[in-house]
Order: C-alpha cells, then structure tokens, then sequence
C-alpha cells in the first residue's frame, strides 16, 4: 500500500496494519502458516501435472474432498499430510525441504 492511501485510511479512523498483526499472530504461528500455504500451493502444482485429485486421494488413502483442502490451505489439513501427499507425487525429501527453506 502507498503512503499516501494509507495516510488517508489513518486519518479517517482506520487501523492499518498486517494480518499477522489483527490476529495477534506470533513470529512462530505467522511462520508456520507460510510452510502450510507453501506446501498446499507446491502440492497442487505438482499434482495438477501428473493426476487427478481422485487419483492422488486414492494413493494416499484419503479422499477427493481432503485432497482439495490440503491444495487450497485449509487450517484442518495437517502438515504431515500436505508432506505424504507431496511424496505420492514424486516429490523428494530435499524438495520438499527446498518449499520449506524459500517461505519467508
């Protein structure tokens, strides 16, 4: 946002500020939630390459609707399963580290 739109949000009574900063996030939930949207973000990329939704849930053992969760970031979606779905779609170890190391 450029200084001057927020100098006018300011004056009309507006708060202006980050997300992490409204929900009184800490440095460590902030990153934490980075990993999360950069893993779902990797995923869907990758899977959208090699297979359908259906395709990977059945790989996995999960289902379609889990699938698109994980691929969109919703908070239910564990960590540990946005990573098994990374390896069902061929994804490393180090790749996935590599997703992990450019957030932030």
């Amino acid at each position: 946002m450029d200084q001057a739109k927020r100098e006018r949000l300011e004056a009309k009574g507006w708060k202006v500020g980050t997300v992490s900063e409204f929900l009184e996030l800490t440095p460590q939930e902030t990153t934490l939630i980075e990993i999360k949207l950069a893993l779902s973000r990797n995923l869907k990329e990758r899977r959208q390459k090699l297979m359908t939704q259906v395709e990977l849930a059945e790989k996995i053992q999960s289902s379609q609707p889990r699938i698109a969760k994980a691929e969109n970031g919703d908070a239910s979606v564990s960590i540990e399963l946005l990573i098994r779905a990374m390896l069902a779609t061929g994804a490393t170890p180090q790749e996935i580290g590599q997703v992990i190391a450019q957030t932030r």
